[in-house]
């Protein structure tokens, strides 16, 4: 057997093995119901909206020509939404009130609208830079 080939058995082994543990973790809880609705809804979630969305923006972002500069963009938004997500649908009001002492929606758009203002601003200047290198090509001036 290759490495490939043993890596394989490693890590489905390895896979399997958490299956089982979180199959006993959940079948120890007293209305595991709960969780597997919340499991299933979370798997719907992703395979059905959130993975279908980001292979379109993968579409649509090959097609721009400063495409990294974007993908960037488009990483570091996410993540952002990613983080202040559970703090903006939490319902109610926290526990803790300094938990939220501003408002984070309005605060993650202004965020992800210097994240887009930085991005445009590379690009532009990535296209500067190809354009004086293209008038100069040697590097004289």
């Amino acid at each position: 057997m290759n490495t490939v080939r043993w890596m394989r058995w490693i890590l489905g082994g390895c896979g399997l093995l958490l299956i089982a543990i979180g199959g006993r973790l959940l079948s120890v809880l007293p209305d595991p119901l709960d969780v597997m609705v919340w499991l299933g809804g979370a798997l719907v979630l992703h395979d059905g909206i959130v993975a279908p969305l980001v292979l379109a923006a993968g579409l649509a972002v090959a097609a721009v020509p400063a495409r990294g500069v974007v993908r960037g963009a488009l990483l570091t938004a996410g993540v952002l939404v990613l983080v202040t997500l559970p703090l903006l649908l939490r319902p109610g009001t926290p526990p803790n009130p300094s938990a939220l002492p501003l408002p984070y929606g309005r605060n993650l758009l202004i965020v992800l609208a210097v994240v887009a203002a930085a991005a445009v601003a590379v690009a532009l200047a990535g296209r500067r830079g190809r354009a004086r290198a293209r008038q100069d090509p040697k590097g004289t001036a």
